[in-house]
Formats: structure tokens, C-alpha cells, sequence
């Protein structure tokens, strides 16, 4: 036996039995309502949950919003929030989504195991625009919640070459230090509508 085995031999002896991961069945919904801890996980990554009672609530939440964060650029890609002052389809250079302050676009479906909201590149028009605004708000149906990311992942389609992503709170980042600095690389702040 050389000296490494010994060492790991050790270390093995030494550790505590696995645990293992708790048994539950993708896709299947643990206990406690879907919607309450979709909304601890969005809070929980740093952003913050409106839920509203319909899509008729979208436009005036959406608005007050954007009042209270003094946002003055407000791209929009869902109808019901309403038409925002940038139209993203009329930018052709990616340079001119400099000084959005708000981004409003629809979100797929939501994971209640950590908040992300699934946005499809498609609806982006310009893929930075979630990263070059200042505040980000992500619409998403009550009915479009999941789980987990197993089911998430299930029921992603793809038709052919395209763009989505995660996202899940405004931007992050930390150094060594642990000091947590929100907004370096994207967005200062997420917000999702809950319709």
C-alpha cells in the first residue's frame, strides 16, 4: 500500500455515510403550493414577486412600477403590459439598447425550486437586452409553474437553432471576500409579474 492509499483509505473511513437525494419522482409536485414557493425562490435570488389576479392588472402594475423606478426608456414585449417608449423591433444596431431603463418581457414558465423564469430568445428581438437594461420584469402565467428544473427541461421544445435562457434574480456577482455586489454585469433589478 503506498502512501496515497493509506491517505485515502483514511479519508474514506472518515467520511459520513451519503446521504442520498430525497425520493422524488421528476416532475412531481412536493408539498406546499407551487405559486408561494416560486415566489420565496424569486425573492430568495434577489428579486421581487408581484402576483396579480389577471392580465388586466399587468398594464397599471407594470406602470406604477416603472413610476416608482423613475424609468423613462421602457421596452416592453408583452401586449398586456403595454407598448413601453422603445420599440426593440425598430432598433436594428443592439448599441441603441443603451439606456433602457426597463425591460419587460414574457417569461415561459417559472420553476419553483429557484425562481428562474424561462425566456425565449425569440421573444428578445435583440439577445442583450436582459443584460443592457437597468430593471428587468418578467411576466409569467400562474399556470406555466413547475416543480422543479427536470420538469422545466421537459417541456422545452426546441423547432430548430434558437436562444433561451435562465434567469433568476437581477445580476450577481461576489468575490473571494464574499461581498455581494447586485447589478455589476446586467440588471439592478428583476421583477416578476405572477398573472
Amino acid at each position: 500500500m503506498t502512501a496515497r492509499d493509506e491517505i485515502l483509505g483514511r479519508l474514506r473511513a472518515a467520511a459520513p455515510p451519503d446521504p442520498g437525494l430525497p425520493d422524488v419522482p421528476p416532475g412531481e409536485a412536493r408539498p406546499g403550493d407551487l405559486a408561494a414557493r416560486f415566489g420565496d425562490a424569486v425573492v430568495a435570488a434577489g428579486g421581487v414577486l408581484v402576483a396579480l389576479p389577471g392580465e388586466a392588472a399587468l398594464g397599471p402594475a407594470v406602470a406604477a412600477h416603472a413610476e416608482k423606478l423613475a424609468a423613462r426608456r421602457i421596452a416592453s414585449r408583452v401586449a398586456a403590459a403595454g407598448p413601453g417608449t422603445v420599440r426593440l423591433e425598430d432598433l436594428a444596431d443592439p448599441h441603441e439598447l443603451e439606456g433602457i431603463d426597463l425591460a419587460v418581457l414574457p417569461g415561459r414558465l417559472g420553476v419553483a425550486e429557484n425562481g428562474a423564469v424561462w425566456v425565449d430568445g425569440a421573444a428578445l428581438h435583440h439577445r442583450g437586452v436582459f443584460v443592457v437594461t437597468q430593471h428587468l420584469a418578467l411576466v409569467v402565467p400562474a399556470a406555466e409553474l413547475v416543480p422543479d428544473l427536470h420538469e422545466a427541461y421537459r417541456r422545452l421544445r426546441f423547432d430548430g437553432p434558437g436562444f433561451g435562457l435562465f434567469i433568476a434574480g437581477p445580476s450577481k456577482t461576489a468575490d473571494i471576500e464574499q461581498a455581494l455586489v447586485i447589478g455589476a454585469h446586467g440588471a439592478r433589478s428583476a421583477t416578476v409579474f405572477l398573472i
